[in-house]
């Protein structure tokens, strides 16, 4: 029977250090005291957005989560006034694996589909093809007004 290697070392393993500690971000509207997010001030916006017109997430902008949500609101009314872009859709290499991934769906054979017939033009289609009118048959004449047959009734013509 083989023996288990580590349990005779009689060693734990001991965790590795995660790297340097990094500093707690602190909120920049509690530090200034502020009341509230005003969706007029761009400038301050477009700090918690990102190059692509994303709102950042807490953790990366170190906001509390009060202000946190009021950024964002105050971030979504000044897009809908147009005062911020809305988020960009995807880049250009994104488009390109796409259009890469088309053109190999494209180039696979497909399966037959057994007894499918393409429709043809049958005769009624046809026949409403042919009795449409030239746009020289037509009478260049201004049309008669229409009278409701009720007024000729009563006016004694016929």
């Amino acid at each position: 029977m083989a023996r288990n290697n580590d349990r005779d070392r009689g060693t734990r393993r001991v965790p590795k250090e995660t790297g340097r500690r990094t500093k707690k971000k602190i909120c920049i509207f509690c530090k200034e005291h502020a009341t509230w997010v005003d969706y007029k001030d761009v400038n301050v916006l477009r700090k918690f957005m990102s190059d692509r017109g994303k709102i950042r997430a807490r953790r990366v902008s170190g906001n509390c989560a009060q202000h946190q949500r009021e950024v964002a609101l105050a971030i979504k009314t000044a897009r809908e006034l147009a005062l911020l872009p809305s988020p960009s859709g995807p880049r250009a290499s994104d488009l390109a694996g796409a259009a890469r991934a088309a053109a190999r769906r494209a180039a696979a054979p497909r399966a037959a589909v057994v007894g499918h017939v393409p429709s043809l033009p049958t005769s009624q289609n046809l026949e409403v093809l042919t009795d449409t009118v030239a746009e020289d048959e037509l009478d260049d004449s201004e049309p008669e007004p229409l009278v409701p047959a009720a007024i000729d009734d009563e006016a004694g013509e016929p």
